[in-house]
């Protein structure tokens, strides 16, 4: 039995079509890293740890101390939220504001979760 040269060509296709999609996806990441911490639970984590230096400190801080305290919290972990910063706390602080649409400073914060 003879094959055509067509026919080949469509052999050598289809091998090099499994062999390319098999090294993509040899490359794609299959499971979460440990220090991902832009998930929503590794998000809700950090709001935990905020919300809970907001409580311990009476609602008396400004951005830039929140900051700071948060980093020396025992709570917070610097390897899992290495990527944390001033804006990433601005960020969190208005997606609890939006949540809680009765807050808008960290005062409020405060008061609410007195209450």
């Amino acid at each position: 039995m003879k094959m055509n040269t067509s026919t080949w060509m469509l052999i050598f296709f289809i091998i090099l079509l499994v062999v390319s999609i098999w090294k993509i996806y040899a490359f794609l990441p299959n499971k979460p890293l440990a220090d991902d911490d832009t998930t929503k639970e590794s998000q809700e984590d950090l709001l935990k740890v905020i919300l809970k230096v907001i409580k311990e400190s009476d609602g008396e801080l400004s951005h830039s101390e929140l900051f700071m305290k948060v980093q020396d919290d025992e709570n917070f972990d610097e390897k899992r939220f290495w990527r944390f910063n001033q804006n990433r706390l601005n960020q969190l602080l208005n997606y609890y504001h939006l949540e809680n649409s009765h807050t808008s400073c960290i005062k409020d914060i405060y008061h609410d979760l007195k209450a």
